[in-house]
């Protein structure tokens, strides 16, 4: 899957669960600081990146990727390996 795809959907994703604009959401994007995520919302990151991707992640791994493009970068990992 290519990098732009991949990141058109984890931007879709953000906006949904944190309901910021997906023209808002860059890669440099922080979930916490620049986005808003609660703790709680994290942990709904994983789980949705997991469905609309269709991989099982590290949760305590995929917790510690704070931007946009480090979860690209973490989701694209994942493809490679299914």
């Amino acid at each position: 899957m290519e990098r732009v795809e991949v990141e058109k959907r984890i931007k879709k994703v953000v906006s949904n669960i944190l309901g910021v604009p997906e023209e808002k959401i860059t890669p440099e994007s922080r979930f916490v600081e620049d986005l808003g995520a609660e703790s709680v919302q994290s942990l709904e990151l994983v789980a949705s990146f997991e469905a609309e991707f269709d991989i099982e992640m590290e949760e305590d791994a995929a917790l510690e990727v704070k931007t946009v493009g480090k979860a690209v970068d973490f989701i694209i990992e994942y493809l490679k390996k299914k």
